[in-house]
């Protein structure tokens, strides 16, 4: 013998429920983590700082656990520029970039801008680390490039190993235009910059609020505008 059908709950019941379970923590969606760029300068003689960043790449996710996805880009050789997808942990970042030698060739700078904005414009990007030592493109297409990226909210943190005259302005620029910021490092300072991997982390992450509770940002934190993210 057929049961009879189960009368349905009344809509003020189902009202409730739902009400009900989206008070739960469990059902809440969770904040998607920040998506930031990691370049490096590989060309000619930037083995040692390749290398170094290798390590201190951790730096990032130590400061933001869980909550930062990373993809790798840095240019070398003749044109050569490579882009690895997002990943959210050290390990997997490190294993895209064991292995990868340094080759002589010209900075791509503004090559490599254009491809953080084009990742900007296909979802929210919220910051550009860059670390290199050298810049010989055109200046003004590069600071138009970061100023475009400013535009859509992403601070490039600009991190220069040495003290290359003719550097220096063009990757201040970048910082200044970009609403990031700029800070220098040497060989002999690798706890600088590791310092500053976890700053820009922190920030590309919880804004200013997260980098000010970062022991040394001052400097950093003079330089971006604004209290928001």
């Amino acid at each position: 013998m057929a049961k009879p059908p189960v009368p349905a709950p009344p809509r003020s019941a189902v009202a409730a429920f739902l009400q009900r379970a989206s008070s739960v923590p469990a059902l809440r969606a969770a904040p998607s983590p920040a998506r930031l760029i990691f370049a490096v300068d590989a060309t000619a003689s930037r083995q040692p700082t390749w290398d170094r960043a290798c390590h201190l790449q951790a730096e990032m996710f130590a400061a933001t656990p869980g909550r930062l996805m990373v993809s790798l880009c840095f240019y070398r050789g003749h044109g050569e520029f490579m882009a690895s997808p997002f990943v959210a942990n050290p390990k997997a970042l490190a294993a895209e970039m064991t292995g990868v030698a340094c080759r002589g060739g010209q900075t791509q700078i503004l090559r490599l801008l254009r491809h953080a904005e084009a990742e900007a414009t296909r979802e929210r990007l919220h910051a550009l680390v860059f670390v290199g030592d050298a810049a010989e493109e055109e200046p003004e297409p590069i600071w138009r490039a970061a100023s475009r990226l400013g535009a859509r909210g992403v601070p490039a943190f600009v991190f220069q190993e040495g003290d290359d005259p003719g550097a220096t302005p063009v990757l201040r620029g970048i910082a200044k235009q970009s609403g990031g910021a700029w800070a220098p490092f040497d060989h002999r300072s690798p706890g600088t910059l590791a310092a500053l991997l976890r700053g820009a982390a922190a920030y590309a992450t919880g804004g200013r609020e997260a980098l000010a509770r970062l022991p040394g940002a001052e400097a950093l934190l003079a330089q971006l505008p604004g209290p928001s993210r």
